[in-house]
């Protein structure tokens, strides 16, 4: 008897189960690789070590409709091309959130600082006073790329240096961001920089272990995670001070002072001012800042200069360009937007490469119904796939090859100088997003890495050792990284006139 009893509950479960799984819309979305409970942690797994692979074969597959991948902690839906982009990214902020779906992706209250999250005054002060000020501030993010470079690539006469390029541009970049984020001398503090660099390390493990924690139990475990917060505390150790003192000149002056400096530590003390928040909100927002600006522009400028090691015969066009614009111009924000070519060069390579296989990210806050009749149920994370896209060719002519001045010649036509510009998105561009959550940073981000490449090609001479071609991107999940051990030989350029 006990045995019938337990074999009908079991019975009774199993059928159970069958029917809330046929109800449930995300199971009818088609699924690439295991879909069935336990079994579909396997999938997950092999999206760790294979995720190229699988969203490609998702978007060979149903491009112009959706799949979906589990990941160690949820499924995502991907929509696959050009019009599904677009629909993506139409919905309303009430239906499909890119805030939302950036903390579940990265569980930034956890990794980052929870308030922060909950107050990102760095994204208003992203979009206004340092988007308004380019112009102001890049003479200086120059002057920084060419104190480091000096500094990090010792050349000497005519021979060649060998340098390992990821930790190169990382300190490149972490400078000349933090040359307008705290300005000097702070910006060459090495500790600070130290805190800077390490902390994308920090967010990763944090947002790695996270993800084999089941849902109901991240907020006890989150808080307990160590390397964020103790890097936060160093941080606030050193800026601390700064920020206070950028305070108490605001309660004394108002938002005008002499030798008022121009930076994001004085922007987001404004900022905190306004909405009557705190210093410690000011420096995590710093560090937040230092954690998006540092982790995609070196990833994305680290691209670049493999694309330019390893085909010289681009080298020269480009200085033509840019010694021509320096000429006219000096090293000014009027200079970097003359230069077509290095805008192109630039926006082929993250075409071509770009940080992430997944675009354009948002979370489902109701259920949602796509054109084709997909249903996506409340709680979905969503997402479109970046190489897919740049890889179609329907969108781009050859997609798989590098083609530096694509859309440079493209910028020529008649009503097409703006729309093929590295910073515009569009449904067939999306390594920047797409639509009004398109990367905030991204227009300091590009000034700055286009002054980083056309400073390398004015000085250096650039190759890999033996003249050989570009390293294999490595993909770790969706994360496109540029293969960390390669090395990049330089040599400090003659000019006909030394």
């Amino acid at each position: 008897m006990n045995l019938f009893i337990s074999c009908l509950l079991f019975a009774l479960l199993m059928t159970w189960y069958y029917v809330r799984r046929q109800l449930d819309p995300l199971n009818s979305i088609p699924v690439v690789g295991p879909s069935w409970p336990i079994i579909s942690y396997l999938g997950a797994f092999k999206f760790a070590r294979h995720a190229r692979a699988m969203l490609q074969e998702g978007y060979s597959k149903y491009k112009g409709s959706a799949f979906r991948i589990a990941m160690l902690d949820r499924w995502i839906v991907i929509v696959c091309g050009a019009e599904m982009n677009e629909e993506l990214r139409k919905f309303p902020d009430d239906q499909m959130s890119f805030i939302n779906a950036a903390e579940e992706l990265v569980q930034t209250k956890y990794t980052i600082a929870e308030d922060v999250i909950a107050h990102p005054i760095h994204i208003n002060v992203i979009r206004g006073p340092l988007t308004r000020n380019l112009v102001s501030i890049l003479p200086a993010v120059i002057d920084e790329i060419d104190a480091a470079c000096r500094e990090l690539i010792p050349t000497e006469g005519d021979e060649w240096v060998t340098i390992p390029a990821v930790p190169l541009m990382t300190g490149v970049v972490c400078r000349a961001s933090n040359r307008v984020f705290v300005g000097l001398p702070m910006c060459r503090n090495r500790e600070l920089l130290d805190i800077a660099i390490n902390f994308t390390q920090d967010v990763a493990k944090g947002r790695r272990l996270l993800s084999f924690i089941p849902v109901m139990l991240k907020p006890f475990v989150g808080p307990m995670l160590p390397w964020s917060r103790r890097a936060l505390r160093k941080f606030s150790a050193i800026m601390k001070p700064v920020v206070e003192d950028r305070m108490r000149q605001l309660e004394i002056h108002g938002k005008e002072w002499a030798g008022k400096p121009s930076d994001l530590v004085t922007w987001l003390a404004e900022e905190a001012h306004r909405v009557g928040k705190s210093v410690d909100l000011v420096v995590q927002a710093l560090l937040a800042s230092n954690f998006v600006a540092n982790h995609t522009s070196t990833i994305s400028v680290t691209h670049a200069l493999y694309h330019l090691a390893a085909a010289a015969e681009h080298i020269q066009p480009l200085r033509d360009e840019i010694e021509t614009a320096i000429a006219a111009e000096g090293w000014t924000k009027e200079a970097i937007g003359k230069m077509w070519k290095l805008d192109s060069f630039m926006r082929e390579s993250q075409r071509l490469n770009g940080i992430s296989g997944i675009s354009v990210i948002r979370l489902a806050l109701k259920d949602v119904t796509l054109s084709d009749g997909t249903v996506i149920p409340a709680g979905t994370l969503c997402g479109a796939t970046a190489e897919g896209t740049h890889h179609d060719e329907e969108n781009y002519k050859q997609p798989h090859t590098f083609n530096p001045f694509r859309f440079s010649e493209k910028r020529s036509d008649e009503g097409e100088g703006i729309k093929h510009q590295y910073v515009n998105t569009s449904p067939e561009y999306i390594s920047f997003g797409h639509g009004k959550h398109a990367c905030p940073g991204r227009f300091f981000a590009a000034s700055e890495l286009k002054a980083v490449i056309a400073y390398l090609v004015v000085n250096y001479d650039v190759m890999f050792p033996g003249g050989g071609g570009r390293p294999t991107n490595q993909w770790f999940a969706s994360s496109v990284i540029p293969d960390p051990t390669a090395k990049i030989m330089f040599r400090r350029r003659r000019r006909n006139d030394q």
